[in-house]
């Protein structure tokens, strides 16, 4: 489990400005979504293939989109829904 502080540090590798990539979350203001990152993972890239296209990229950028993700999910609602 990532500790808090390690937590806290990865996300900030996470940017969001309105002026790139229309305000998608994005790794350190780079033109790379974190949802790119989390399709390309879950198709079955790896990190050095990710790196191969996306030299820039660092492991910690990968962390970050997961730790990002796993925070989205941590934080969302879910409601019964009863039939009448």
């Amino acid at each position: 489990m990532i500790m808090q502080l390690d937590k806290t540090k990865l996300l900030k590798r996470i940017t969001v400005d309105p002026k790139v990539m229309v305000g998608k979350p994005v790794i350190r203001g780079f033109r790379i979504t974190v949802e790119q990152i989390l399709e390309a993972l879950s198709a079955g890239i790896t990190l050095l293939e990710l790196q191969d296209d996306y030299p820039f990229l660092e492991k910690e950028d990968i962390e970050a989109c997961l730790a990002y993700a796993a925070q989205l999910v941590a934080s969302e609602k879910v409601y019964i829904l009863k039939r009448a």
